[in-house]
């Protein structure tokens, strides 16, 4: 894809601004007058994120072509499309994405942005429509119309899970579901009704919920994301254990921070190389060095991913005759986290790294992690304004 311009990249940060997720594409002269463009990796990584198509598992051939309902967005109308999303015979099947009438919708290396709201793809041309003047023009039109939608929708559920909430937290004390540091997420979980499960994706109809003890100094949880074995010196967190453990009882584990800033109890710290565009974890042994690697792009997919929307829901802990309580009492709501933030916190040692690894007396390695926190009432560093609720009023 070309180099976007000012206005074009003012047009995105605008249309983030609003809530709305979308891939871009940019035909050619070729593909405009064949009908075909390629359907690029951030265009299919979007499809399949939505669970409109999967390209990795379609067969080739046109028998095989997937239509989806479409509709190119202009200035004054909503037009009638139909995405056809194929791969062809010829050579290797490489992807293609084609939307009728694109033709005379665009011209050639135009930005389009696609964007999915209920199972349908909206087409707009970036650099073509004024999307400033639409969207704060008074007067109703196509795009205010679309965007209207879209925050409706995400509105809906946020207000629906917020009402679910406050009467939990009407409830008063709860008890503690099991005798865990991760306690306080899982039983407010299951008071939600949503049951275990191990899926990186968000927890309550695409919002994240991450709850934690409400003590001064507690970091949050962003995510969790194993290193790049293959581009890694170490290849498993047995490894790892291995070379920095320690004796903790009858336990063998690693249980520790790793900051870009200093070096642990263990002799780790984080690198950024912005070169290479990867953070390392280092040791300070002259035998091992840098041990492990992440690529940052890896870790901005994940953060996104994860953290689309999330409630951050905080909660008093009481322990009442040897048992755990929890009052559920405030919730912070964060949206689109900023990326670039990602690095420069990573850098500054306010986003830092845990490792969880134990070894069980059979033998097998576990890792909880590694986890990235932030550091408490750093929010607002990574994401924009938030919203707060009291729960208890």
């Amino acid at each position: 894809m070309r180099q976007l311009t000012e206005i074009e990249i003012n047009r995105i940060k605008l249309l983030t601004e609003n809530s709305v997720e979308l891939t871009l594409i940019e035909p050619t002269e070729t593909g405009l007058i064949k009908s075909i463009m390629d359907a690029t990796g951030s265009v299919r990584s979007y499809l399949k994120a939505k669970e409109i198509h999967d390209f990795e598992i379609q067969k080739q051939g046109q028998e095989s072509k997937v239509l989806i309902n479409s509709i190119l967005v202009k200035d004054d109308a909503f037009i009638s499309s139909v995405a056809s999303l194929y791969r062809p015979n010829t050579k290797k099947g490489d992807p293609r994405i084609w939307f009728k009438g694109l033709g005379t919708y665009a011209k050639a290396n135009d930005i389009l942005g696609i964007i999915e709201f209920q199972k349908t793809l909206y087409v707009l041309n970036i650099t073509k429509l004024n999307l400033e003047s639409l969207l704060s023009f008074s007067v109703a039109n196509p795009l205010k119309e679309l965007i209207s939608e879209i925050n409706y929708t995400s509105n809906e559920i946020a207000d629906e899970l917020l009402q679910m909430l406050n009467k939990i937290a009407q409830r008063g004390l709860v008890p503690a579901l099991i005798e865990a540091d991760n306690t306080v997420g899982l039983t407010l979980e299951t008071l939600l009704g949503i049951p275990p499960n191990s899926s990186k994706k968000p927890d309550y109809k695409g919002i994240e919920l991450k709850s934690y003890r409400d003590k001064r100094g507690n970091r949050k949880n962003l995510f969790a994301q194993v290193p790049e074995w293959n581009l890694s010196k170490f290849k498993s967190s047995a490894e790892i254990l291995d070379n920095f453990g320690y004796n903790r009882g009858e336990d063998f584990k690693l249980y520790c921070t790793v900051s870009s800033l200093v070096r642990n109890p263990q002799g780790l710290m984080l690198k950024l190389d912005n070169n290479t565009r990867q953070l390392l974890e280092n040791s300070d042994k002259s035998n091992v060095g840098d041990f492990v690697v992440w690529g940052l792009e890896t870790l901005h997919k994940r953060l996104l991913e994860k953290h689309n929307e999330t409630f951050w829901i905080a909660a008093d802990s009481t322990i009442i005759d040897g048992k755990e309580f929890f009052q559920y009492k405030k919730v912070e709501h964060t949206k689109k986290p900023i990326v670039s933030q990602f690095d420069i916190l990573l850098e500054q040692g306010i986003i830092t790294l845990d490792h969880l690894i134990k070894r069980k007396v059979t033998g097998s390695v576990v890792e909880k992690g590694p986890i990235f926190k932030i550091k408490p009432n750093s929010l607002d560093l990574l994401f924009p304004p938030s919203q707060s609720y009291n729960l208890l009023v």
